[in-house]
């Protein structure tokens, strides 16, 4: 899974509820909203003025590490 900036933020959410915290320590809290469910990132970061890359990074670093195989131990 890669998220990009053109994806809705809702969209994001229905993928994984763990990606979250990762909205709310970058500044977009209000994930419940109406404009959430047909926001794009990109659009989204604009209107608060947050650094829409660092947010895609995070994002896209959380599901890389969700996806990896569990080591065998």
């Amino acid at each position: 899974m890669t998220v990009d900036k053109n994806m809705i933020i809702s969209d994001v959410l229905q993928m994984d509820k763990g990606t979250v915290p990762i909205f709310f320590r970058n500044g977009l809290h209000c994930l419940g909203c109406a404009m959430a469910s047909g926001e794009t990132i990109e659009e989204a970061c604009a209107v608060h003025g947050l650094d829409c890359d660092s947010l895609i990074s995070q994002l896209n670093s959380y599901f890389e590490v969700k996806d990896l195989p569990a080591a065998n131990v």
